[in-house]
């Protein structure tokens, strides 16, 4: 238990600024707690319940310091496409699938830290992640637009979102005042960020709206959020089958996945700044722990916030107490005030969620890859496309499945080169980039710049027949092996063709810098007798000497081999 260490190493000095930043935070959690739960379909007070569970578990499962975990706007989408059609209308099953599918989720990410499977969330490259959350942030603002002006559409995608927001406009359902409070709220929390403000715009935007609704009786004349029920968090699990968890174990894997890859960075991200590390399995187990309690305990799936954990810095936050402390807090809420949120209009938390969600788009980052790197400005765009037109929860798998792709591509078309030697400067150098070097007599050098594997062993054969028949022909040809850092069964087997090609052509093969592993893989293929070790070389400079019977005296030492 992380948290056990930093309370044994806690400085007096601290105290002050961590309960100041969990007050000036719990401003934030109740908001985002509510809003976040009202987007996934569950009651709002589950929404403090996953927010009250995090805090207290991660205070002390939790590597990083100052991490904040809770309701996300990137998740909230999902948990609602994966629960409420199973739930079919009953909240209190929304509630127990909801509460399955985090404890599901912990239990995916508790069995990755076993395995120390931090590396996992390089499954979902930047690019595709960008695209995701892009296609996220619209559905949900979309979905948030009808609440904004006070009334609501039913609908199961963005397109019906926007069809019955559109209409309900021409009919005349929007209430004027909601909408002011709504579209005041957005005002006022973007006004106070861009006038870098200390005073958070969440919190003015919902204590105004609060107090609008109550100084002019609006109460029972607008939609609110309610009163919450007044309790601690308890187990709601009730009514669960062996089918259900049969049916969430794909989207909770999905939804682990993605929770990870965003609070792994962040974590990474703050931990950096304050000269510390942050292991990443580590980070995993802590975030496992978290939600699998707060799945036990009426909440749903949560992740590392990218709006509350910098609100926490810069309060001043330490360690880990001023989540703590944001989390009694919001029990002393839950149970003295619940009523308070009934002056609470659902517009201006529409406003809040809107906003929150209007973070994780990052246009501009998409356009730069469209113009640096084409090819991954596309796939975000094909992952974003893939969410607003088939649905969250198949994003999660196209996502997946573009990264899959994205990867394949670059290792099927690696870059490939042919090596020679410049006058006067030591190694050997891609002669497409140099045209004033030159092919060794006798010699071609070729350079494959990428693990050999059965989607690019036909490239790779196919390369060296035409390096092997350009002319003037050589007699030896060198593969610069140092970037093939792996070979599989289909590449082992067009290696073998290429050299019975070389041999027909009376071109001598030798394999210089090959990685020992690979070399080892070749030996278990039985390969032992016909690439023995008088083909290899250490590098490529020394299977040059060799070839030629001398070294090369045109730089330097002589005794220095390139």
């Amino acid at each position: 238990m992380p948290g056990v260490d930093v309370l044994a190493r806690y400085e007096r000095g601290w105290i002050r600024d961590d309960v100041l930043a969990g007050v000036v935070l719990t401003a934030l959690l109740i908001p985002a707690g509510i809003g976040y739960a009202q987007v996934s379909g569950l009651p709002p007070v589950t929404g403090l319940y996953a927010t009250i569970v995090p805090l207290a578990v991660y205070a002390l499962a939790g590597p990083s310091r100052i991490l904040v975990l809770g309701p996300d706007s990137s998740l909230a989408p999902i948990i609602g496409a994966s629960v409420l059609p199973l739930a079919a209308g009953d909240p209190d099953r929304a509630v127990a699938l909801a509460g399955l599918l985090a404890i599901l989720m912990g239990g995916f990410l508790l069995i990755g830290s076993v395995f120390r499977l931090g590396f996992v969330t390089d499954l979902l490259s930047k690019p595709i992640r960008i695209g995701y959350l892009n296609g996220v942030a619209l559905v949900v603002i979309v979905g948030q637009l009808p609440a904004l002006f006070g009334f609501s559409v039913s609908a199961d995608t963005l397109f019906g979102d926007a069809r019955g927001f559109v209409e309900g406009l021409g009919d005349g359902l929007a209430d004027p005042r909601a909408a002011a409070i709504g579209v005041g709220s957005v005002s006022l929390i973007l006004g106070l960020r861009l006038a870098r403000s200390k005073i958070p715009g969440v919190l003015v935007a919902v204590v105004g709206a609060m107090l609008l609704v109550g100084v002019f009786g609006w109460r029972d004349e607008l939609p609110v959020v309610g009163s919450l029920p007044s309790g601690l968090p308890a187990p709601a699990l009730g009514g669960l089958s062996w089918g259900d968890v049969g049916s969430l174990l794909g989207p909770a894997f999905g939804i682990a996945l993605i929770a990870f890859a965003d609070t792994g960075v962040l974590s990474r991200v703050f931990a950096a700044r304050h000269g510390e590390h942050v292991d990443g399995s580590d980070e995993m187990r802590g975030l496992g722990l978290a939600n699998a309690a707060t799945g036990a305990l009426g909440g749903f799936p949560v992740s590392a916030s990218t709006s509350r954990t910098p609100v926490a810095e810069q309060a001043g936050a330490h360690t880990q107490l001023a989540g703590a402390t944001g989390a009694l807090l919001l029990v002393g809420f839950v149970v003295l005030t619940p009523d308070l949120t009934s002056f609470l209009p659902t517009s201006a938390l529409a406003g809040v969620v809107i906003v929150a969600a209007g973070t994780l788009i990052d246009v501009p980052e998409v356009a730069r890859l469209l113009r640096v790197e084409p090819i991954d400005g596309l796939l975000s765009i094909a992952a974003f496309l893939g969410v607003i037109l088939i649905g969250v929860l198949e994003g999660i798998v196209i996502a997946i499945a573009l990264s899959v792709v994205a990867f394949t591509n670059n290792a099927w078309r690696p870059y490939r080169a042919e090596l020679g030697r410049i006058p006067m400067v030591r190694g050997y150098h891609d002669l497409s980039r140099h045209p004033e070097g030159r092919r060794v007599d006798g010699i071609a050098i070729v350079r494959f710049d990428a693990p050999l594997f059965f989607a690019n062993a036909g490239i790779f054969g196919h390369y060296v027949r035409t390096i092997a028949a350009s002319e003037p022909r050589p007699t030896h040809l060198i593969l610069a092996a140092e970037p093939i850092t792996s070979i599989d069964s289909t590449a082992i087997d067009e290696l073998i063709a290429v050299d019975d090609y070389l041999t027909q052509a009376g071109i001598d093969l030798v394999i210089a810098e090959l990685k020992d592993p690979v070399r080892d893989r070749l030996v278990r293929h039985g390969l032992a007798g016909r690439f023995g070790p008088e083909r290899f070389a250490p590098t490529v400079g020394a299977a040059v000497d060799t070839i030629r019977g001398h070294e090369r005296t045109d730089i330097g030492n002589p005794s220095d081999r390139n």
